[in-house]
């Protein structure tokens, strides 16, 4: 298995990271099994305190804390009571920012044909709170992101998913998928993008 991807690829624009994303391999290791492996095929960006949509928006909680780095490191969260989402903390170290891993596609022989939506990946690769602050970087932590080179997806963007609440930010195109990937949660036909920007 590749290494696991260093720091310096999540200490970059939340935008950059999550376009980048696309493709890679999510390792969910196991004690005395083999680990799950999950391709991410779709993801949303969130831009910290700017963001009316993100956790950070209002400063440091002690909830999204972990938003505000050092990048590389899991935060998850639980929602309406039963359902765990999984994030990466992007930017330098200060600054707010993370990717919401939506949907990925599992490796495995018998695997099923997708983890759509960020509840049921989490529930797939078996990640709760008790992975946030997780070290995304070390092939010690029990998840980390790997890249083997062989995907290389055709990128489209389009409006995040539920976030119809913050106002202006939720017209953004911060959401970043596998053009007609079968895995992906939500719309899948968007017109490909052709930067992050």
């Amino acid at each position: 298995m590749p290494k696991p991807l260093p720091r310096s690829f999540y200490a970059r624009p939340t935008e950059h990271v999550a376009r980048d994303l696309l493709g890679k391999i999510i390792v969910r290791a196991r004690e005395g099994v083999e680990p799950l492996r999950a391709r991410i095929v779709e993801v949303e960006a969130y831009l910290g305190q700017r963001d009316a949509a993100s956790h950070a928006h209002r400063g440091p909680t002690p909830r999204s804390a972990i938003m505000f780095g050092p990048p590389g490191r899991l935060y998850v969260y639980f929602v309406y009571g039963m359902h765990h989402c999984m994030n990466f903390v992007t930017e330098r170290d200060g600054v707010a920012g993370a990717v919401l891993v939506r949907a990925a596609q599992p490796l495995g022989d018998g695997d099923d044909t997708a983890l759509r939506g960020p509840g049921k990946l989490c529930r797939g690769l078996a990640v709760t709170l008790a992975h946030k602050g997780s070290d995304l970087t070390s092939v010690a932590s029990p998840i980390y992101v790997t890249d083997d080179g062989a995907f290389r997806p055709a990128v489209a963007r389009s409006r995040r998913i539920g976030v119809d609440y913050a106002g202006a930010w939720a017209l953004r195109k911060l959401r970043f998928f596998v053009r007609h990937h079968p895995s992906v949660s939500g719309p899948r036909g968007v017109a490909p993008c052709s930067d992050a920007t």
